[in-house]
């Protein structure tokens, strides 16, 4: 499944979100707009990878060579 991340004008977002709705409910999830940043999302999922076992670095650098390479 694909994620995209939408900027909608106000005067057609209740078209889009119409839309939307009214796909099928198994193949397209509305995912509520929310305050979090990419990078604090990148964030949790590094601790997921971290908890998991798989990976003897800390966050801290991980999220340092992120930044290096991609910032």
């Amino acid at each position: 499944m694909q994620t995209i991340k939408l900027q909608i004008a106000d005067s057609v977002f209740e078209k889009v979100f119409y839309f939307l709705d009214n796909l099928p409910k198994d193949e397209v999830k509305i995912i509520e707009n929310s305050a979090v940043d990419d990078l604090s999302f990148l964030e949790v999922e590094i601790e997921k990878g971290l908890n998991s076992g798989i990976s003897s670095k800390s966050s801290e650098e991980i999220i340092k060579n992120l930044k290096q390479k991609y910032a």
